[in-house]
């Protein structure tokens, strides 16, 4: 059953690539909001901000690292919906091969396009000034760290690519994530926020993501917002991908 379902998810997720690479605008795309308001922020607001000692674009790369994930995403629960209302969803489910597979093409697919946008985001980010004293271990951790969290994110994705009716349906359920980062630490400091939004700013899980992504990048003790980190990352993947399988086994009844 193991050999059967890397198999199949294998042939799928290779079926994902080439619509990728037959239409590379999607990438291009998902990775164009993101490089905008890297430039929009450093260029246009960087001056009026205070990071620190550190250079803004240093500051603000952690967060648009994850603005462009959740951008991402975006696009793999429309190739989900896609597949539903095309009717190849109820032909995969008619043909002799693991059922989860279909699901599982889909989440690997997200994963590496997102990588793709993501190093194009840094590349941009190394052109506008953004330098890291990070070494290899840390990279390695910054790596992990925004698997997980795209992981977390598409297999929330699922959910709405399985049961959205439209188009609008299942695109807008990103902007709830896309925005999160902007009342967090991911662009400007919390010290000066409001108490509420503070207080909301500080427990929300951009904040530590952000601030553990951040120390990595500068080379600092980045202390217990690593744990938080990943706690919020791994649970978000664990609840989403329960939900995100109840809702496939309910479709596939």
């Amino acid at each position: 059953m193991t050999t059967r379902f890397f198999s199949d998810t294998t042939v799928l997720l290779k079926r994902s690539l080439r619509h990728i690479l037959r239409s590379p605008d999607t990438i291009i795309t998902t990775a164009i909001t993101p490089i905008a308001m890297l430039l929009l922020f450093v260029y246009v607001f960087g001056g009026a901000i205070d990071a620190g000692s550190e250079s803004y674009v240093n500051y603000l790369l952690p967060g648009i690292l994850l603005i462009t994930v959740a951008s991402g995403i975006a696009y793999t629960a429309f190739r989900l919906f896609t597949d539903v209302s095309g009717g190849i969803f109820e032909r995969f489910q008619s043909m002799p091969i693991t059922r989860s597979s279909v699901l599982w093409s889909h989440v690997l697919t997200s994963l590496v396009a997102n990588l793709i946008s993501l190093a194009l985001v840094v590349l941009v980010a190394l052109a506008m000034g953004f330098r890291s004293s990070a070494g290899l271990g840390a990279w390695l951790a910054v790596l992990g760290i925004m698997v997980l969290f795209t992981l977390a994110l598409t297999w929330l994705a699922v959910i709405p690519g399985l049961t959205a009716k439209t188009v609008d349906g299942v695109s807008g359920f990103s902007y709830p994530l896309i925005f999160l980062p902007f009342i967090s630490s991911a662009f400007v400091p919390t010290a000066g926020m409001p108490g509420p939004v503070r207080w909301f700013a500080e427990h929300q899980p951009v904040t530590a993501i952000v601030d553990t992504i951040r120390g990595l990048f500068a080379h600092r003790p980045v202390g217990g917002d690593v744990w938080v980190a990943l706690a919020w990352c791994v649970g978000l993947l664990l609840v989403a991908y329960a939900l995100a399988m109840r809702t496939y086994r309910a479709k596939v009844a």
